[in-house]
């Protein structure tokens, strides 16, 4: 029988790899994780937390101006970037610390260099120059940003950059229409920044509802981000201490800033994988089964680096399934259907389950159901930010099929309607729940008469 160094070696110590790396340790199994960067990974470090903290910090804007109808003065406000920028990344020292301590606590052996196959079995650590031997491998390496295609595309910046800008600029155009362009048009223009948005498709945000794409475009330039939708950018030129940034017919833009926001690649390149023989993709992903094997029998790979959904949960989800299946003799596949997902812009958009074009596309039909209203927070406030709920039920059956919303605590509202979703509930039983009066909430269970 051969011997290797480690049963487990996990390339990449992010959400998903963590979690893999842990349970496996936990479970007796001798782990060793390599981490390039820094551990914790895309969310922990330069996405999902950051950006969150970043969108909460913009809302203190609307919310002192929300006060004055209530009674509460907030005159002579002031707002200091630094502040903020460095009180998030103090945050998100101490989560990776807690990751790492977690690694340590598990038993799991840390590299904190890059890892390349050698071989089927083999890693080559980059800055020791060590080879280490594994029996299984998983590959946890996440995505990384995909830069514009155009010229002077250098001269964008991406999200990686914006959350640590030593100051922000007076006016930012950002190109992409998806998760990262919609959040941080909110952030920057939260913050007092001209902000627009550059995207060459018809609606911002796509794969989700159709409604929910107009209302949230909509929503987002009522607060002032200007939504320049089949913009296709042609050049980015430096103009000073501005950028001129050239559309395709000509038209040219100066701002303070770019940024690059067109969606991110499989972080799959320079690993080796030709040499332990793994196939990719077209688009570059690991191709898996549904227990995170790939074309090599003791090869996985989970998260971002596969051909599967992009999202944290669903990272930990599928780390904890393969640390089940091969460490814990408990075959498990995780389902990635109905999960749930949200886009911090303001309002927040959060979705779960299928839209109507894909129900009707799947069901030949759909029973549609809409709100669409102002909380009687904004009501009193003054503040014109709109609500819109949307449930999606089979025309035959009325099987909710998918729950959306825009507006304020829509993932904290979604996520609880996803379990719904998930648990298979017909319209009739939806209804059959009692409203909790006065929230915004209650609206999604008062949906009574069909829009279509």
């Amino acid at each position: 029988m051969t011997s290797y160094d480690y049963d487990l070696f996990v390339i990449g110590a992010g959400s998903g790899g963590v979690r893999a790396g842990r349970v496996a340790a936990q479970a007796g199994a001798r782990v060793a994780i390599a981490e390039e960067y820094r551990i914790g990974g895309t969310c922990v470090i330069r996405g999902c937390v950051p950006k969150k903290l970043l969108v909460y910090g913009g809302e203190f804007g609307q919310a002192f101006e929300d006060a004055k109808m209530f009674g509460w003065s907030a005159d002579n406000v002031r707002f200091d970037w630094k502040t903020l920028r460095e009180n998030v990344q103090n945050e998100v020292t101490r989560l990776s610390g807690i990751y790492r301590a977690n690694l340590e606590k598990a038993g799991v052996s840390i590299f904190e260099e890059r890892a390349e196959f050698a071989d089927p079995h083999t890693l080559r650590l980059s800055k020791s120059g060590r080879a280490v031997t594994a029996e299984k491998v998983l590959i946890a390496t996440g995505g990384r940003v995909r830069p514009l295609d155009c010229a002077g595309a250098d001269l964008a910046i991406t999200s990686n950059e914006a959350f640590l800008l030593d100051a922000l600029p007076k006016s930012i155009a950002i190109v992409g229409g998806g998760y990262v362009a919609a959040e941080f048009a909110t952030i920057f223009a939260s913050l007092g920044v001209e902000t627009t948005i550059l995207y060459r498709g018809a609606e911002i945000l796509r794969g989700f509802d159709d409604d929910v794409r107009a209302f949230a475009a909509a929503e987002m330039e009522r607060t002032g981000i200007a939504v320049r939708c089949k913009a296709e950018l042609d050049a980015i030129a430096r103009d000073g201490d501005d950028y001129a940034v050239t559309l395709r017919g000509g038209e040219t833009l100066r701002v303070g800033l770019v940024m690059a926001a067109i969606g991110r690649d499989p972080n799959a390149d320079g690993l080796g994988l030709e040499k332990a023989g793994v196939d990719r993709t077209m688009n570059g992903q690991i191709a898996v089964d549904e227990y995170n094997q790939s074309s090599v029998a003791h090869i996985f790979a989970l998260g971002d680096v596969t051909n599967r959904l992009q999202l944290t949960p669903v990272a930990i989800r599928e780390g904890q399934a393969f640390a089940e299946t091969q460490f814990l003799n408990r075959p498990t596949a995780f389902d990635h259907a109905d999960v749930p997902t949200a886009v911090f812009c303001r309002p927040p958009v959060a979705t779960v389950g299928l839209t109507e074009h894909e129900a009707r596309e799947k069901f030949g039909g759909a029973d549609v159901y809409l709100a669409d209203f102002r909380t009687m927070k904004h009501v009193l406030a003054g503040n014109p930010e709109r609500t819109l709920m949307k449930l999606v039920a089979h025309p035959q059956s009325g099987k909710v099929l998918g729950a959306h919303m825009v507006g304020r605590d829509a993932p904290e509202i979604i996520q609880m309607a996803a379990i719904a979703v998930k648990a298979g509930i017909t319209k009739q039983q939806w209804d059959a729940t009692c409203a909790l009066h006065p929230t915004a909430a209650e609206e999604f269970v008062l949906l009574r008469e069909k829009a279509r």
